[in-house]
This record gives structure tokens, C-alpha cells and sequence, in this order.
């Protein structure tokens, strides 16, 4: 039953879009409905609000970083097992892709990922978002940075980590953040994803 509320937790946190939250707070048009149609930073960062964007970002890895947290905590008061955080990593991430506020379509889920691997292994998480500024830095596109990332992550969990259970949950994210990222994939293997400042 604690594994239940700590999944019905980390998912209703993870359902939390910052990317509609501070659009609307700036007064910005819905980031559903320009660009990308993606409530992401990404989107956001469209709208020319560069302040509102990085909110956003910070934001979404936020939530991520948070419900693992608790789970970190809760599970010695609760006498849980290793499974707790793994629950909370998943189930949060899940919400951002699938939130229930917002009729179940939401994000990509990289910032979220990002938090949650921050909360599982600082290592992990350094090591990958260093290869997405790397990548963002030389070609300006935010997808490729983040399919690199994403892709190379259940790599770097396992020098780290071996085959744990965070290493199998970090592999199945990266699967769902691959899958979201389908279109983005088929434009970058015709050559027609968008740079950062452009428009879509």
C-alpha cells in the first residue's frame, strides 16, 4: 500500500506542467499551441520569454528531483525497500508525459528525467547533462542534444552502477523519451529540425 500512495504521489507531481504554469503566469500564449505544441522548455523558449523558459526548465527537473526525494526519505520511516525511489522516478516522469491535469497530454519529459537522475545518482546525472550542453553547444538543437543524452544515459548508469534497478529504470525512461521523441527524429534524418531561434 506504500508503494501505491508513493506512485499516486510522484505521478500527480509529475502531472504538474511548468510549462503552461509560468506561461500563464507571463502572461504567454498556452505553449500547446505555438511551435512544437509541446509544453516544454524548448516551446517556451519560443515564445521569446527566455526568463519564462528557464523557470520551466528548472521547474520540470524540480518535480523529478522532489518525488524521488521523498521517496529516498520515506522509505527507511517506512521500512521500504530499494524499489520505493525507483517508483517514484518512474511514476513522476510518467505524469509529466501523461498528466492527469491536463487530459493526459503533456511533455517530453527530459528536464523531469534530468531531476529524477539528479535524485537517483548525482553522477549520472552531471555526466549527462554535461554531454547535452556539449552537443546543445555545437549544433544548437535542443532534440539531437537530448536523444544523444538520453541514449547514452542507461550506458553511463552501468559504469557506474552495474545492472541495478536504477539502471533499469533509467533504461526504460530513456525508451519513453525516445518514443516521444519520434517526430524530432524523423526531421532530424531528413535534415528539417529546427535550430534553437527558429521558428516552427
Amino acid at each position: 500500500m506504500h508503494y501505491f500512495f508513493i506512485a499516486l504521489l510522484a505521478y500527480l507531481l509529475g502531472s504538474i506542467s511548468f510549462a503552461v504554469v509560468v506561461s500563464r503566469l507571463f502572461n504567454l500564449p498556452d505553449p500547446r499551441t505555438y511551435g512544437s505544441n509541446n509544453p516544454g522548455a524548448t516551446n517556451v523558449l519560443r515564445s521569446g520569454n527566455k526568463l519564462a523558459a528557464a523557470l520551466t526548465l528548472i521547474l520540470d527537473a524540480l518535480k523529478g528531483w522532489v518525488a524521488v526525494l521523498i521517496a529516498l526519505r520515506a522509505a527507511p520511516v517506512l521500512a521500504l525497500g530499494h524499489a520505493a525511489p525507483v517508483i517514484a522516478a518512474l511514476f513522476v516522469f510518467l505524469g509529466h508525459l501523461f498528466p492527469a491535469f491536463y487530459r493526459f497530454k503533456g511533455g517530453k519529459g527530459v528536464a523531469t528525467a534530468l531531476g529524477v537522475l539528479l535524485a537517483l545518482d548525482s553522477r549520472i546525472a552531471c555526466v549527462t547533462a554535461l554531454i547535452w550542453v556539449a552537443l546543445f553547444a555545437v549544433t544548437r538543437v535542443s532534440s539531437m542534444a537530448a536523444l544523444v543524452a538520453t541514449t547514452t544515459a542507461p550506458f553511463i548508469s552501468f559504469y557506474f552502477r552495474g545492472g541495478d534497478e536504477i539502471t533499469g529504470v533509467i533504461f526504460l525512461i530513456a525508451l519513453f523519451v525516445l518514443w516521444r521523441h519520434r517526430e524530432n527524429i524523423r526531421r532530424l534524418m531528413t535534415g528539417r529540425e529546427n535550430k534553437i531561434g527558429d521558428q516552427q
